[in-house]
């Protein structure tokens, strides 16, 4: 483990420009991104939500960073239960997911089945239990995407969706209704 990235993570804070600075820290220096997804990944570290939050910035950048690590990646989503964690792991799988969506008509799709069970299963869960709207919003997208190869995904998502339209905040509601409107 790189001591130095683990202090840059130990200290990180919410704020953008410090999520920022950690950010261009590992796309600089690429071969930390091991050290990065080591922490992310390991639950009982107490930074790992930290972890997190730098990874999903480095990956919206660079997301092949992730594919020799995405089938652990997608066996750990589930496992997540720090809604800060969550936040940006639910962003990270959708950017797998549109990726993967992207690419499917090639022979270089990204995912395996057991990649998108497990995405999908994930992504159902985040939207019946209590998370966050953003993790659920991020869930609802990558559901829709996957919905348009996988059939049985849009009845329950529709049921998920039009139950919950009324618990919700307006945050909820609004990508609900654009989503329901597609399916």
């Amino acid at each position: 483990m790189n001591k130095i990235l683990y202090n840059k993570i130990s200290i990180s804070t919410a704020h953008r420009a410090s999520r920022e600075e950690n950010t261009d820290y590992i796309i600089r220096n690429p071969e930390l991104f091991q050290d990065l997804f080591i922490v992310a990944t390991t639950l009982t570290d107490k930074n790992h939500h930290k972890a997190c939050w730098i990874m999903e910035l480095v990956l919206e950048n660079q997301l092949d960073l992730l594919f020799p690590k995405k089938d652990i990646f997608c066996q750990m989503l589930g496992q997540y239960n720090s809604e800060s964690a969550i936040r940006s792991i639910s962003k990270i799988a959708l950017f797998l997911i549109q990726h993967h969506t992207q690419k499917q008509n090639q022979s270089s799709a990204l995912l395996s089945d057991q990649n998108i069970e497990s995405i999908t299963e994930a992504c159902f869960d985040w939207l019946i239990n209590d998370t966050k709207v953003a993790s659920k919003a991020y869930a609802m997208q990558a559901l829709y995407l996957l919905g348009k190869n996988t059939p049985w995904i849009y009845p329950d998502l529709k049921q998920i969706l039009s139950q919950g339209f009324p618990d919700h905040s307006p945050a909820y509601q609004s990508v609900a209704r654009k989503i329901l409107k597609k399916i």
